[in-house]
């Protein structure tokens, strides 16, 4: 049956990318096609495909990261000055989990939460 999902985003500009996830976010490199890059951390892989004509103004790409230790992620993207979305800063919200948001280079929204 179903295991795992593997979100497919836009991206512009694959060195931009490469370097926001790769630097900014540890995620390594599984694969690159070109026109098409696979990254993983941890279990999670994220799948990009290039949109050079991509607004990122107009882009609704989300994904919603569950962790186990959301409060050492937090502090370890604002040691390295990852910006975090203005926002949506570490909180807990009232469906019981403790969540932050951050923007990609493309403005594809990444939420990371884990339960209470």
């Amino acid at each position: 049956m179903l295991l795992h999902v593997n979100p497919k985003l836009p991206m512009r500009n694959k060195t931009a990318t490469k370097k926001f996830y790769l630097d900014d976010l540890n995620f390594t490199e599984i694969a690159d096609y070109g026109d098409y890059l696979l990254l993983r951390k941890d279990d999670i892989e994220i799948h990009f495909f290039e949109f050079k004509e991509l607004d990122p103004k107009t882009n609704y790409g989300q994904v919603y990261i569950r962790t186990n230790n959301i409060d050492e992620w937090y502090q370890t993207l604002l040691e390295k000055k990852v910006l975090i979305h203005p926002n949506a800063p570490l909180q807990v919200k009232p469906w019981g989990q403790k969540e932050f948001s951050l923007l990609d280079p493309d403005h594809n929204l990444l939420t990371f939460g884990q339960s209470l």
